[in-house]
């Protein structure tokens, strides 16, 4: 096996996240493949043998792209999200788009759309995907308070915007196989409602991919079994409470009817940020 070879098997490891990461940034099937193309060039002609954290050297380079794309849009005027043009034959058409509406909420991505590029990556990044603001500021030039008063403005956008019920009640059967799969210890039962390549994030890293999320899922049964159903600034969520209040949050995407991100929140500071409901 040459370098080279040995580079894109590594990449391909990555390509899924990376594709979420552009995909939620632009909001665009079509775009966000050019972007993770455009990370692989960069890639193959640099040299990495140094990099200890591939993963977040390749994160850091989608986001420097997508903000670059994302400025462009803005330079050129920003069109509305119905009347962006299909996609290139034999490349992601409109019903991938449709699943990132689905996954993430079309009106949270009407929101995104009116944030600026700097607050949208500072959002996106670190809200949706756990970098941390010392990344993120790398990739603006900015500070990381900077980076957090950008995400922290971009929050406050979004907060509130909420699916429609219709969507809520689908959201949480699925939610509600999870935690009984997970009360259970069930395996498979988890792997039905996980998407191939569900991304789970928490204070410490990532887990990619529905075998590994499931097994991590599977050996939490202790407190699958005091987690309830809420929504979390109106997204479907699942919470552990100590004391009357959250101490474990776990807040969810989605995508064709299964989980396709949890976002795991058990810091302090980012717990108090949230609004957690009970249902």
């Amino acid at each position: 096996m040459t370098d080279n070879d040995f580079l894109a098997e590594r990449f391909e490891t990555y390509r899924g996240h990376l594709r979420a990461v552009a995909h939620r940034m632009l909001g665009s099937a079509a775009e966000a493949e050019d972007a993770v193309q455009e990370t692989w060039l960069r890639l193959s002609r640099s040299d990495v043998r140094e990099v200890d954290n591939l993963g977040g050297w390749l994160t850091t380079v989608v986001g420097r792209i997508c903000l670059d794309l994302l400025r462009s849009r803005r330079t050129r005027g920003e069109e509305p999200l119905d009347s962006r043009p299909p996609a290139p034959a034999g490349g992601p058409d409109p019903a991938q788009d449709a699943l990132l509406a689905d996954s993430v909420g079309l009106a949270l991505l009407v929101v995104l759309d009116t944030l600026s590029p700097a607050e949208r990556l500072a959002f996106v990044l670190h809200d949706l995907f756990g970098v941390p603001f010392e990344e993120i500021g790398g990739i603006l030039g900015r500070t990381a308070p900077a980076a957090r008063q950008l995400a922290s403005r971009a929050r406050r956008r979004v907060r509130g915007v909420r699916a429609p019920e219709a969507d809520l009640a689908r959201q949480r059967a699925v939610v509600e196989a999870f935690l009984a799969a997970a009360r259970d210890g069930d395996f498979d039962g988890l792997l039905a409602v996980l998407d191939p390549d569900v991304v789970a994030r928490t204070e410490a890293g990532v887990n990619a991919g529905a075998a590994r999320v499931a097994a991590g899922a599977a050996s939490f049964a202790h407190l699958a079994r005091v987690a309830r159903a809420v929504l979390v600034d109106g997204a479907t969520g699942l919470a552990v409470f100590a004391g009357g209040r959250p101490e474990r949050v776990l807040v969810f995407a989605f995508a064709a009817g299964r989980i396709t991100g949890i976002d795991i929140v058990t810091d302090p500071a980012r717990l108090a940020d949230l609004t957690v409901e009970e249902v």
